[in-house]
C-alpha cells in the first residue's frame, strides 16, 4: 500500500471510531442519578407489610393516565400533591400490576432552615400523612421510592408527559426515560437493637444511702419509625422531647453541683429506644432495675411530643385524676402554667394489662405499679405506628419556643416539688440568671436530631449519635450508662433504605434502526473508498463480481 493510502487509511479509521465515541457520549450524557429513599419493608407479627421489593428497571409514566393505561411495566412518577390516595388504593386493595412508584417531595418538607412557603403548609403534611398510614399498613408488591421535587424532576416530568401526549405509552419502540434502581434482594436486619442511655443526679445525702431517697425519673423515647426510614427524623415526635430532658438535665445540673442548692431527691434522666413499637425499650429498662430502685421512684415524667404547641398541654396519666399523688402533681403543674399564661389539662385513660399494646410511654411505667404521666401536647392517643416521627415531621415542625415552655414547666414544677416552694412566686430559673433556659443549646439539639434519621432497627448500638447522646449526658449527670439489648421478635426489618436511582434517556427503535442505517452506509463508502485509493476500481468492482464456477475434470 502506498505510505499515502495508509496514511488516508489511518485517518479515515480514526474518523469511524470517533464516530462510535461521540455517540456514545450523547448517551452517557442522557443518564442522571438521583439519590432515592425506600418505602419501608418489615414484617409484624409474620405479616408482611410495606414494599416487598427494591430493584426497578422499567419505563417512566407520569399522571394523567390515559383510560385503560398498562402500568405493570411501568414506573409511575408523582409529586405529592398530584397522587390521589384513591388511585393508590385502587392498586393495592384490587392488586393491579404497577411496575414502580416515585414520589416527589415538596423540597420544604427536607428543609434544615425552618423556612417554608407559607401558601402550601399545611397542605403537603396532612396529604403525606394519608399516604404514610396507607403504605405503612399495607403490603405493597412494587417497589416505592422517594425523591424530593427539584428542577431537574420538573423537568423529567415535563418530557415524561410531553411523550405520553403523543398517545403512545414509553416503550421500547417508542423510547422515552427509563428508571433504573439496581438493587440486591433485601436482607433481613439480624438481632436489631435497642440502645438506652441513663445518667443520675444524687441527691443529698442524709445519715442513710443516697440511694435509698427518693427518685423523680425524666424520660423521652429519642427513636423514631416512618414511612421512609432514611427520612424519619422525627423533629418534634420525638426529637423535641428528648431535647427538652437534656436542656432539663443541664439546668439542674447546675443546681445539684452545688451541696448548698443540692436537692434531697434523686434525678434519673432515660433516653430510651423502642419507643414506636409499644415502648419495648423503656420496659426492658425498667426490668433491668433492681426492685429496690423501681421502689424508690416517686414518680416518672415522660415527655412526648412538645415541639409545636402554644397555649395548651396535656397531661396523661393511667391513675384516676383523684389519686393523692396524681392530684398533688397536677397542681404543682397548674400552678405554674398560670404563671406562664399557658393551660395544662388531664386525661385519665386506665390501661388494659391483657393488652400488650400501650399508648403513652408512662403506661409502661404503670405496668410495674410506678406512678407516671406523660406531657404531650397531643390531646389523644396516637394510633400504632402513627405520629412517631414521619416523613412530615422535619425542622419545621417544632420550635424552640415550644420546647422552651416545656422546659420551665417542668423544671419549675420539679423545684417547687424538690425543694418545698408550693405556693410561693418563685422563678427558680429565671432568664437573668446562671440558671436560665439557654434558646441556643435547645436550637442546637433540634437541628442535629433534625438531620439524624433515628428508626432503631437501624441505629447501631456503636452509632455515633448514640455517642454524642451518651457524652452529652455525661456532661450534666454521673454514672451514665447505655444498655443494649434485642429488639422482641414481633417484628422483622429489611436492610436496603436509600438507593440510588438512575435515569436515562432511551432512544426509540427507529433512531437505533436509523443510526445503524446511517453507520452501516458511512462503513461501506469508507471501505469503497480505500479500496479504489490502494488497489483501483477495478479491484473493487472484482470483490463484488461473482467468481466463475471452476469445472471439475473426470478421472
Amino acid at each position: 500500500m502506498p505510505p499515502s493510502g495508509e496514511v488516508l487509511a489511518s485517518v479515515s479509521s480514526a474518523l469511524a471510531v470517533l464516530l462510535v465515541l461521540l455517540a456514545c457520549v450523547e448517551l452517557g450524557d442522557a443518564a442522571a442519578a438521583v439519590g432515592v429513599y425506600r418505602l419501608i419493608q418489615y414484617d409484624l407479627a409474620g405479616a408482611p407489610l410495606g414494599s416487598r421489593a427494591a430493584a426497578l428497571n422499567h419505563h417512566a409514566a407520569a399522571l394523567p393516565l390515559p383510560a385503560g393505561a398498562d402500568l405493570s411495566r411501568s414506573a409511575l412518577v408523582a409529586p405529592l400533591l398530584e397522587l390521589p390516595l384513591s388511585f393508590l388504593r385502587e392498586y393495592l386493595v384490587e392488586k393491579k400490576h404497577l411496575g414502580g412508584l416515585l414520589i416527589l417531595l415538596p423540597t420544604n418538607l427536607g428543609a434544615k432552615n425552618g423556612e417554608v412557603n407559607s401558601d402550601d403548609k399545611g397542605q403537603p403534611k396532612s396529604v403525606l400523612a394519608g399516604l404514610e398510614k396507607l403504605l405503612v399498613h399495607e403490603e405493597v408488591p412494587f417497589p416505592v421510592y422517594f425523591a424530593f421535587h427539584d428542577d431537574n424532576m420538573d423537568d423529567l416530568l415535563a418530557d415524561i408527559r410531553k411523550i405520553a401526549s403523543s398517545g403512545q405509552p414509553a416503550s421500547a419502540s417508542t423510547g422515552g426515560y427509563k428508571l433504573i434502581v439496581p438493587s440486591l434482594e433485601p436482607k433481613k436486619v439480624s438481632s436489631p437493637t435497642i440502645s438506652n442511655i441513663q445518667g443520675w443526679l444524687p441527691g443529698l445525702k442524709g445519715e442513710g444511702d443516697a440511694e435509698q431517697l427518693p427518685t423523680i425519673a425524666i424520660v423521652a423515647n429519642y427513636d423514631t419509625f416512618g414511612a421512609a426510614p432514611a427520612l424519619s427524623v422525627g423533629s418534634d415526635s420525638n426529637g423535641s422531647g428528648a431535647v427538652a430532658l437534656l436542656e432539663i438535665s443541664r439546668i439542674f445540673s447546675r443546681l445539684y453541683s452545688n451541696p448548698n442548692t443540692r436537692g434531697k431527691f434523686n434525678l434519673l434522666f432515660g433516653l430510651t429506644s423502642g419507643g414506636p413499637y409499644n415502648y419495648n425499650g423503656t420496659s426492658k429498662w425498667l426490668r433491668s432495675f433492681d426492685q429496690r430502685v423501681r421502689e424508690s421512684i416517686d414518680y416518672a415524667i415522660c415527655l412526648n411530643s412538645v415541639g409545636s404547641w402554644s397555649s395548651d398541654l396535656w397531661m396523661h396519666v393511667s391513675k384516676p385524676p383523684e389519686n393523692p399523688y396524681i392530684k398533688q402533681i397536677f397542681e404543682d403543674f397548674s400552678d405554674v402554667s398560670k404563671e406562664m399564661g399557658i393551660s395544662v389539662g388531664i386525661k385519665h385513660k386506665k390501661i388494659n394489662v391483657s393488652n400488650s399494646r400501650v399508648a403513652w410511654e408512662h403506661e409502661q411505667f404503670s405496668r410495674f405499679r410506678v406512678t407516671a404521666l406523660t406531657l404531650s401536647e397531643l390531646s389523644t392517643p396516637p394510633e400504632f405506628l402513627e405520629s412517631t416521627g414521619g416523613l412530615a415531621d422535619t425542622r419545621e415542625s417544632a420550635d424552640v419556643e415550644s420546647v422552651m415552655r416545656t422546659v420551665r414547666l417542668v423544671s419549675e414544677s420539679l423545684a417547687r416539688h424538690i425543694y418545698g416552694l408550693r405556693g410561693r412566686n418563685i422563678d427558680v430559673f429565671a432568664e437573668d440568671s446562671s440558671l436560665a433556659i439557654s434558646p441556643h443549646y435547645i436550637r442546637s439539639w433540634l437541628d442535629l436530631f433534625s438531620q439524624t434519621p433515628r428508626v432503631a432497627p437501624f441505629l447501631q448500638k456503636n452509632d455515633p449519635f448514640i455517642a454524642s447522646l451518651k457524652k452529652e449526658l455525661s456532661e450534666h449527670t454521673a454514672d451514665v450508662h447505655v444498655q443494649n439489648d434485642v429488639l422482641d421478635g414481633m417484628f422483622t426489618f429489611y436492610d436496603a433504605t436509600k438507593s440510588t436511582l438512575n435515569v436515562y434517556q432511551v432512544a426509540s427503535v427507529t433512531f437505533d434502526l436509523l443510526f445503524l442505517l446511517v453507520l452501516g452506509s458511512y462503513l461501506i463508502v469508507l471501505f469503497s473508498f480505500l479500496v479504489i485509493t490502494t488497489r483501483g476500481l477495478d479491484d473493487l468492482i472484482n470483490i463484488f463480481r461473482r467468481p466463475p464456477s471452476r469445472k471439475v475434470k473426470g478421472a
